[in-house]
C-alpha cells in the first residue's frame, strides 16, 4: 500500500511540474490563455516598419502597457498597419500621441515606444495613432555613410 501512494504522490508532483512549465512558457512567450478584458485596441501607419514582430512589446516611458497584436499593408496608403493593443489602464492617451519603433540595445529587439501628446481629446478603442516614426534600418545608415565617404573629393 505504501508502494502504491509514493507513485501516487510522484504522480501528482510530476503533473504540478508539467503544468508549471506550461505557464512558465506561456507567461515567457507572451501568449494569454483567454481574451483579456482590460485593454483596448489602437492603430499606427508606419512606412517601414523593418524588424517589427507581432508580440513586440509596446511602451511609455519605457514601461511596457502594451503588445503587437497583428502587422499588415494597408493598401489604401501602402504602409505597414501596425495593431496595437494596450493596456485599459493608459485609456488617457492624447490624440496627437506619437509612436515610433524603436531598437533595445544596437542590435536588440524592435518595440514600440510612444510618447504623449499635449491635446485635450484622448485615443478611444479602434482609433489611430497619427504621428509615427518608422523603424531605422541599421543597413540603410551603413550603406549611406559609406557612400557619402566614398563620394568625397580628396583634399587637394
Amino acid at each position: 500500500m505504501q508502494n502504491r501512494t509514493l507513485e501516487v504522490g510522484v504522480g501528482l508532483f510530476m503533473l504540478a511540474g508539467l503544468l508549471a512549465l506550461l505557464l512558465l512558457a506561456l507567461r515567457v512567450s507572451g501568449l494569454s490563455m483567454g481574451a483579456s478584458d482590460g485593454t483596448y485596441k489602437v492603430y499606427a501607419h508606419f512606412e517601414n516598419i523593418a524588424g517589427l514582430t507581432v508580440r513586440s512589446k509596446v511602451t511609455m516611458a519605457g514601461v511596457t502597457i502594451g503588445k503587437v497584436t497583428a502587422i499588415d499593408l494597408d493598401r489604401d496608403s501602402y504602409t505597414g498597419r501596425v495593431t496595437m493593443v494596450l493596456d485599459k489602464q493608459v485609456d488617457n492617451l492624447p490624440l496627437d500621441s506619437t509612436a515610433s519603433i524603436l531598437t533595445a540595445g544596437l542590435l536588440g529587439e524592435k518595440y514600440i515606444g510612444l510618447s504623449v501628446g499635449g491635446d485635450e481629446e484622448v485615443l478611444r478603442d479602434g482609433g489611430t495613432i497619427q504621428d509615427t516614426q518608422s523603424s531605422l534600418v541599421l543597413e540603410d545608415l551603413i550603406g549611406k555613410f559609406l557612400l557619402n565617404s566614398v563620394n568625397k573629393d580628396p583634399a587637394n
